[in-house]
């Protein structure tokens, strides 16, 4: 008789568990735009990692050692992730935070 009972508990955490990843937002992949973003708090999060990749590019140009074809594309990728903060503080701001 547990047997039954068990296999029903295990199909019913296998039912709660897809069913709690299914509503679960990706945050390891930002959206393409920022206006694509309704919710104030995960727009803080994309901000938050773009801040990070932002802190670690900045880190790597002010290596003396690097040539000038690897300052210039990390000063590009810089430049980019700044616009990107921008466009994600405005999306911040429209939805109040």
């Amino acid at each position: 008789m547990a047997r039954n009972e068990e296999k029903a508990q295990a199909m019913l955490n296998r039912f709660v568990v897809a069913k709690r990843d299914a509503n679960r937002v990706d945050m390891t992949k930002r959206p393409y735009l920022a206006s694509e973003c309704e919710d104030v708090s995960h727009c803080e999060v994309y901000r938050g990692q773009i801040l990070k990749e932002l802190s670690k590019k900045v880190s790597l140009i002010q290596n003396e050692g690097l040539d000038e074809h690897r300052v210039r594309d990390l000063n590009d990728a810089i430049n980019k992730l700044i616009r990107e903060k921008g466009h994600w503080e405005r999306q911040i701001k429209k939805l109040g935070g």
